[in-house]
């Protein structure tokens, strides 16, 4: 009689799934109502939408910037263990930073948010890849990695309904407080659990082939931040104006090219056998690139569409009792004033950089026809803004496992299409969910009545199909096609895509207020999508003629 033994997943997976769950809650916490804070007129910083689109795009850009250096010190130096703990209070220290109303406070926070994410989570991915590399869990690493991918989810979800329940209650500070004490609880649950993950905490160390950590430093590095400060001078002082929209912009494109020009120089350099592999990595880097432009804008042009373009008025008395007894909603008095510091596209008014009049008049109600808005001095209950920040999340929950049987179903029938050919795939849905948003401009008459939060479900639920194509197939190919010698670094090209693509999405957010007619701005987004996905179905042959060659799929 045979016996089946069944083996379950390793311990350490429930530390490093809670860990992950904390840090994700931390951060995506922070980020819903970073831009938010930042518009605030009376308790932030009273930015326009350009000037918070920014600043949000260089801050993302330069998070996922960082994991490839974070990530080569951990391998050859630090130790995983070591850099996770370094970078989780980092970063819990700069969300809690972000409480103290200052600006010079809050580019340093960023600072520590930024290199904290460079230390902890290409590390921490690291090493729960280590301890499922054991013969005893080798078969059951993609499962593993599903969970672990579902707790980032889990985080981002939850995360807005806290902070939902402590910048209505107490302010933004305690909301802030809030992610750094998150993230606070991951370092916490993580070293709890290092006696089962510590042996698998090996440093790397320098292999043969491998560059030396000086000579990245002074080959990418030091060059791009020569280039960057030259970017933030030069155009202003040539032009009088920045070259791109600011000078923060600037100094990114031209930190951006010693590291562009070093990653083809790999190509220029690479042996016979290698030059296609590092010739289609490269091609699908430049081509997701618009990926992350139109999917980061989550946290500010659709963040900004859900504040002012949605219908939040909780008019079923059930609805507003529950989200009024659980504080996710709050009290708005409808008063006019004489001279609101917004227009009526909702652009604020501002002169040297000052806002012209505190308001009285919320701006909620500036595209509620007259004939529907509440009498002087009445109250309505309006659901939180930030929540609109949990609709990707949730929907990464409910899709996952629909998307993974749908390949997997595919794959007993022979028909399971190559890594490439998903990542096609991935473009053209993500193009599909930016027609949802030009149907919700048309369906409020460009902004000058409120629309469904159903245009925004819809919309996130379209987008995060093209996500799931997309995102876990990229990380997959770079491992398949990478050449062992540089694979940290083909990884570090991916996290290079992925923050240019950050960047151009706050670019393109800066433009938000520029058009009069919303379904422009949209239609630029959907243009840029569908342009890339064009592009990868037209080098799709090309692609998958070079897996083959590899003997992958």
């Amino acid at each position: 009689m045979t016996e089946t033994i069944t083996v379950k997943h390793p311990k350490g997976l429930t530390f490093l799934f809670l860990s992950e769950m904390w840090e994700r809650f931390g951060y995506y916490l922070m980020i819903g109502i970073f831009t938010l804070y930042l518009k605030d007129v009376k308790a932030g910083f009273s930015m326009t939408e350009a000037e918070s689109a920014d600043l949000y795009g260089t801050f993302i850009a330069l998070v996922f910037l960082t994991p490839f250096l974070g990530g080569l010190i951990a391998d050859r130096y630090f130790g995983y263990a070591r850099s996770i703990i370094t970078g989780g209070i980092m970063m819990g220290l700069g969300y809690c930073l972000m409480a103290v109303h200052s600006l010079p406070v809050l580019y340093i926070s960023m600072t520590l948010v930024i290199l904290g994410n460079g230390f902890f989570k290409p590390n921490i991915s690291t090493l729960l890849g280590n301890i499922y590399s054991t013969p005893l869990y080798q078969d059951k690493k993609d499962e593993g990695y599903n969970i672990f991918y579902m707790g980032i989810n889990v985080g981002a979800f939850i995360c807005n309904f806290f902070g939902a329940i402590l910048y209505i209650l107490l302010g933004w500070g305690f909301a802030f407080i809030a992610a750094g004490i998150g993230m606070f609880i991951g370092v916490a649950v993580f070293i709890a659990g290092l006696k089962h993950y510590r042996e698998f905490d090996v440093k790397k160390g320098v292999q043969e082939g491998d560059m030396s950590f000086l000579k990245i430093v002074l080959v990418i590095l030091v060059p791009s931040i020569v280039a960057g400060i030259i970017g933030w001078i030069l155009p202003v002082r040539l032009l009088g104006h920045p070259l791109v929209g600011s000078t923060s912009t600037d100094a990114f494109i031209f930190a951006c090219i010693p590291v562009i020009y070093f990653y083809s120089s790999l190509l220029a350099k690479a042996s016979k056998e290698e030059k296609k592999p590092i010739a289609a990595l490269l091609t699908i880097f430049a081509v997701v690139i618009l990926f992350w432009a139109v999917f980061k804008q989550n946290g500010t042009a659709l963040n900004t569409w859900a504040d002012r373009y949605t219908d939040r008025h909780l008019e079923h008395p059930i609805a507003e009792k529950t989200f009024s007894t659980l504080s996710l909603s709050q009290n708005i008095t409808f008063e006019k004033d004489s001279v609101p510091v917004y227009d009526k596209a909702f652009r604020l008014q501002k002169e040297n950089g000052v806002v012209l009049k505190e308001y009285n008049y919320p701006v909620y109600f500036r595209n509620i026809a007259a004939d529907k808005l509440p009498a002087e001095g009445s109250k309505i209950e309006v659901w939180a803004t930030n929540l609109s920040q949990s609709i990707n999340p949730g929907w990464v929950i409910l899709l996952t496992p629909l998307v993974v049987a749908f390949f997997t179903w595919l794959r007993k029938r022979n028909q399971e299409p190559s890594t490439a050919t998903k990542i096609a795939f991935g473009l053209f849905i993500s193009a599909l969910s930016v027609l949802v948003m030009i149907g919700a401009v048309y369906s409020g008459g460009n902004g000058t009545e409120k629309v469904s939060v159903l245009w925004l479900v819809a919309s996130y639920g379209v987008i995060t199909i093209g996500e799931l194509f997309l995102s876990p197939m990229g990380l997959s190919l770079v491992s398949k096609l990478s050449p062992t010698r540089i694979t940290s670094l083909m990884m570090g090209g991916w996290f290079l895509s992925t923050s240019i693509g950050n960047k151009l999405s706050g670019v393109l957010a800066t433009l938000w207020d520029t058009y009069e007619d919303k379904t422009n701005f949209f239609w630029v987004n959907f243009s840029l999508l569908l342009f890339s996905a064009i592009i990868a179905f037209f080098l799709l042959k090309w692609l998958n003629g070079i897996m083959r060659e590899k003997g992958i799929k």
